[in-house]
This record gives C-alpha cells, structure tokens and sequence, in this order.
C-alpha cells in the first residue's frame, strides 16, 4: 500500500490532491505557511499538515513510499535533497527541480548515494495528445525533423510577483515544458547551435532565441521564440507520412503527405479534461513505479547543459 507525502500547498499541490483523491491514494499534504494551508484546505476540502517539511520529519513516526514535491521553484532542489536525505526513495518533483547546473549534479549525486528514484515532474510527456503523437510516429517508422516555439508572453509575465533568481531562469522553470516535449517526441539533441539576442529587465539572458541541430537518432530540428513580440508554445513534428502538430499542445492535428488539409484526431481526452492534463496518468505511474517516459534527474541534469546554451545561461 502506497503512503505518499504531497509537499506543498500552492495551486499545482491543489492539482496533485484531485489527482490522488481519484487513485483513492493514502496521503498527507504539508504545508509551510498557515494562510497557504487554509486556502488550500477551503479549495480542497482536504487537511493540511503546517509548519513545512523540517518541523515534519522531526514528529514523523513512519516514512512514505513516494513523495511529492510541489513547493515554489526555488525550493524545489533543497526540498528534495532533505527528502533523499531523510531516506525517501520515490520522489517526483515538479519541473525544472532546480535553478542551477550545480543543483541538479548534487541530486544526481545524491540519488545514486541513496539508491533512490528522483522523476522532473513534465506532464505534458502525458498529455493524450503527445501519447497518440508517439504511437503514430512508431507506425510511421520515427522522426524525421521536427520544430518547436516557446514564445513567453513578456506582457503577462513582467508584472508577476516571483522569488528571487525564478523569473530570471524563466526558460527554464516555464518554457522546457514545450522544449522538453520536443526532445521526448523528436529525440535527444547530438548537436545544437543556438544564438539569442535582446533582454529583458526580468530575464537579462535574452529575448530572441533560434537555432537548429540533429537528435540523437538523426532527426533535424529548429526553434524559434520572441518574447517581445507575438507567438504562442507549439511543436510539430514530421515523419515520412505526416506533419503532427500541436497547437495547443493538449489537442493533436495530423496533416498527411499530399495534402494540405490539417484534421484534430480522433482521441480519448477524458483524463485530461477531468484533471490538470497529463497529471492523472504521470502520476498513476509514479505510484505503479512504472518509469517508462519519465524524465529521471539524470537527464535533466543531462539536457540542462543543452538549456544554458538556448537560453544564454551561464549558470
């Protein structure tokens, strides 16, 4: 029988509690801040445990098969680091799990010291309509080539009240959701060339980002993204026989070869209208300890090395 702790008690953790009320999981939410947990408890009906996760594990009588970790992105890595320390061996934190290359090199270490598990929380891997993108590109025998825009909206973002250090990693912390769905369905990048150019007040990296490369398995790809200008998150990807969009990314569109017609498939999107989408059957998985398509900390500390030269990060 599973004991899963759900740390945190911000909108996403309200999220994860719908999601574990419906696997009729047995879990215990804790939570950091009173005026956080009430909320929380008004918008779930579920209690909460306060005082954060150090004045927990110091009453705890038992520990958890799986953990949770939902908290602000900025404690996302020492989050997860005192749960492995603590001894925790399933543990699924949100993306981007960290804000530095140095972070996540220390919980790939830390991982492996402890025997442990440690999944990056990218739901959009289960999204209906990635899971249906993946079937076909396997009828189709791979991918070819493939593109993807992770355009922010500067407008929307400027204004939004964020810690330290989290508005500046933006790509990171917001945008791999789209660049990480890319790589999973197009494969790992071998190569990459990336340039940027402009800055804003708020992410001083960069503005304006390209680039191009080949994945591991010989598809091309390119990108593009103006924050200061007009756009939205897309991927498309290209196999012998189609052109697979994703525009939203939570429906799929299928062009096939010799038409110029674009037609929404046909799929079951019932898990993903009546939860966050892909939220149910990640973590369905996670609990099952079925790993297959879950981005381990391994490679995300991999593809971070990939992230700082599209993003223009030098940490």
């Amino acid at each position: 029988m599973n004991n899963v702790w759900l740390i945190g008690a911000g909108g996403m953790a309200q999220d994860y509690i719908k999601v574990l009320e419906g696997l009729k999981a047995d879990f215990t939410v804790i939570g950091r801040g009173e005026k956080a947990a009430k909320k929380c408890e008004e918008a779930t009906g579920c209690s909460i445990v306060t005082g954060g996760l150090e004045g927990f594990l110091k009453q705890a009588t038992d520990i958890c098969t799986h953990a949770i970790v939902s908290v602000g992105i900025e404690k996302l890595y020492e989050t997860t680091k005192e749960l492995l320390d603590y001894g925790v061996k399933n543990i699924l934190v949100e993306k981007p799990a960290g804000l530095h290359q140095k972070e996540f090199t220390d919980l790939v270490q830390a991982t492996k010291e402890k025997q442990a598990n440690v999944f990056v929380a990218y739901n959009r891997r289960f999204y209906a309509s990635a899971l249906k993108a993946k079937e076909i590109i396997k009828e189709d025998g791979g991918v070819t080539s493939f593109n993807f825009e992770f355009t922010e909206w500067e407008h929307v973002i400027a204004p939004l009240k964020k810690a330290e250090g989290v508005k500046e990693k933006w790509f990171l912390g917001n945008s791999t959701h789209v660049v990480d769905l890319a790589f999973f369905l197009g494969g790992k990048p071998k190569e990459i060339c990336s340039f940027t150019n402009g800055n804003l007040l708020w992410h001083p990296s960069a503005s304006n980002f390209s680039g191009a490369g080949i994945s591991e398995s010989g598809a091309l790809f390119n990108y593009q993204a103006n924050w200061k200008s007009a756009g939205r998150w897309s991927v498309e990807v290209l196999t012998n026989e189609h052109r697979l969009i994703l525009r939203p990314m939570e429906k799929l569109q299928i062009q096939k070869r010799g038409s110029i017609a674009q037609e929404f498939v046909d799929i079951d999107y019932k898990a993903d209208e009546e939860f966050k989408p892909g939220l149910f059957l990640q973590t369905k998985n996670f609990l099952e300890d079925n790993s297959n398509g879950m981005c381990t900390i391994a490679e995300q500390s991999q593809m971070y090395g990939f992230y700082k030269k599209i993003a223009n990060y030098k940490v």
